[in-house]
C-alpha cells in the first residue's frame, strides 16, 4: 500500500538534493513526518496547502517503515499514517509527481 507525503518545492529540493528530509515545520513541532493515504491526499492538499504553487505528491510504500509507521486517528476521526523515529529517505521515495493548480485546486496524480 502507497501513502503519499505532500512536500514544497524547498521541501522536495532538500529531499531531492541532499537525500534526507527531516519533515515540514508542523512534523517537527508534531514530532512525526504526516502523511496521507490516497482518499485523504487531496483533503490534505484542500486543508494545508491552498493555493500554493510548485507542490509535489511523493510516494511510499508502508512496508518500508514497519514500526515506525503509526496509524493515528486525526481529522474527522479518519486513522492517518504517521511515520515517527526517522526521516523520509529519497531512495524510499516510490514516484514524485507535482501538484499543479487547476481553476484553484491542486491535481493529484496517482496513477
Amino acid at each position: 500500500m502507497l501513502i503519499y507525503k505532500i512536500l514544497t518545492a524547498e521541501q522536495w529540493a532538500v529531499l531531492d538534493q541532499s537525500g534526507t528530509f527531516q519533515g515540514a515545520p508542523i512534523d517537527l513541532a508534531d514530532g512525526y513526518i504526516h502523511t496521507s493515504t490516497a482518499d485523504q491526499a487531496q483533503e490534505t492538499a484542500d486543508k494545508h496547502f491552498a493555493g500554493a504553487e510548485g507542490l509535489m505528491l511523493a510516494a511510499l510504500d508502508v512496508a518500508t517503515y514497519g514500526d515506525d509507521l503509526v496509524w493515528e486517528i486525526s481529522r474527522g476521526g479518519a486513522e492517518f499514517p504517521h511515520i515517527y523515529n526517522r526521516p523520509m529517505l529519497r531512495d524510499e521515495v516510490i514516484w514524485a509527481r507535482p501538484m499543479p493548480l487547476v481553476d484553484g485546486k491542486h491535481s493529484l496524480d496517482f496513477s
